[in-house]
């Protein structure tokens, strides 16, 4: 393992959380192996360990990007890596309000979605910060 491969995997634990890294690693095999080192390197061990901006900030850009993409898949994810991260519901908001601006309001619609669907799920399991913003 690589000194960025460790890193990734320090920065992935913190932003993500311990269950969510042990269930990815447990499903993966062989063939997606060198797809998760190199998320793990690049993602995670450069670009997420990289102290010129906060986490904060990188989960707001992260998901506002997501969004604007139209990236779905993972909005969900990191919506609850926010909780680690110092990102507010409201930042959360507001990177939102700048995708209807900039990438379509279907697509901030179809993120504030997930997110407050994610936010019900955090407060049911005692993890959330309460009600909406």
């Amino acid at each position: 393992m690589s000194e960025r491969y460790e890193q990734g995997m320090a920065t992935r634990r913190r932003v993500l959380g311990d269950a969510h890294v042990d269930r990815a690693e447990a499903g993966k095999g062989v063939l997606d192996a060198p797809f998760q080192g190199l998320i793990t390197e690049g993602a995670w061990g450069t670009v997420w360990a990289s102290d010129a901006i906060t986490s904060r900030e990188r989960s707001m850009l992260t998901l506002a990007l997501l969004a604007g993409l139209g990236n779905f898949e993972e909005v969900a994810m990191h919506v609850r890596a926010c909780a680690n991260t110092g990102a507010s519901r409201r930042d959360v908001m507001e990177a939102f309000q700048h995708v209807a601006i900039y990438a379509g309001v279907p697509r901030a619609n179809h993120a504030i979605k997930i997110a407050k669907a994610v936010w019900a799920e955090m407060d049911a399991e005692g993890q959330g910060e309460g009600k909406e913003p």
